[in-house]
């Protein structure tokens, strides 16, 4: 079976409309579905989770797209909310096995935190992002020499991490120019980004160029806050919103934000859209 590569979708045609993206969306949209099954039926989680001899906890992780799925699981609970016909079981079940599939990005899983895992699947789904940064130059805008200096900051020791990293990041570029249907990219970027030297000023000129030719990509938006602006309310650290066309992804707000919270080196996703004031601000800053 050929490797996944970036930008590759997988498409399951079905009574619920064409459903794209990597195992990580599949895993909601089935999740989802299974959710809005189980409460049409007015059973409870823990009368669900009884069914398959799984714990409230586990039922909830798997609502909501945070675990695989197993095949008999999946055909007891249609059966207990009644799905007996056979081409949706058949369907359902179909959408479970490709859910528990292997994203593109799966290769560098040894190097990436499990909540980074998941953001990559959920950007592969995106329609668009947006973004803030305060120190660097957004990932998916970065050229390679610059992605490699930024990496190097922190794994100073690690020459063949530092490189898989990059690999993976210019790998994520090709959401923004691929041919069909390619990623909204809003980024509000600080001037201290620009300003900042690193890897040296030919690396830096290169990063410029790059930010230059992007912004007459009609998918791309560039802006950039002036010093002389002072302060704003989003000035407390880099953030992403990512937003989805599909109402079920990532659940009933169809909206991630994933942002650094204080001094603190852990970044967290939140399905709550908890930065979009913040990139308010800081748009019109």
């Amino acid at each position: 079976m050929p490797t996944p590569q970036p930008g590759d979708e997988v498409v399951v045609s079905s009574v619920y409309g064409p459903r794209k993206g990597g195992p990580t969306v599949l895993r909601i949209l089935l999740g989802a579905q299974l959710r809005r099954l189980r409460e049409a039926k007015g059973i409870t989680l823990e009368e669900a989770g009884r069914k398959i001899r799984a714990s409230h906890s586990k039922m909830s992780r798997l609502e909501l797209g945070r675990v695989g799925f197993k095949d008999r699981d999946v055909a007891d609970l249609l059966t207990e909310y009644d799905v007996l016909d056979d081409q949706e079981r058949d369907l359902l079940r179909a959408l479970a096995r490709q859910a528990n599939g292997q994203g593109w990005w799966h290769i560098y899983s040894d190097i990436l935190p499990s909540w980074f895992e998941a953001y990559v699947g959920l950007e592969e789904a995106a329609s668009s992002i947006r973004s803030y940064e305060v120190q660097f130059v957004p990932g998916l805008l970065q050229t390679e020499d610059y992605a490699r200096a930024v990496t190097v900051l922190g794994y100073p020791d690690v020459p063949d991490e530092v490189e898989r990293r990059v690999s993976l990041r210019m790998a994520r570029q090709k959401l923004l120019t691929t041919t069909d249907d390619p990623l909204r990219l809003w980024a509000v970027v600080d001037e201290a980004v620009l300003r900042r030297p690193l890897g040296g000023p030919e690396v830096m000129r290169e990063q410029i160029r790059r930010l230059i030719e992007v912004c007459s990509m009609p998918n791309v938006t560039i802006q950039v806050i002036p010093f002389d602006k002072g302060g704003h309310a989003a000035a407390g650290g880099p953030f992403s919103v990512l937003r989805f066309a599909e109402p079920d992804l990532p659940g009933p707000c169809p909206t991630v934000s994933v942002g650094r919270h204080g001094d603190s080196e852990q970044t967290r996703a939140g399905m709550d859209g908890n930065y979009r004031p913040d990139f308010h601000h800081a748009q019109r800053a």
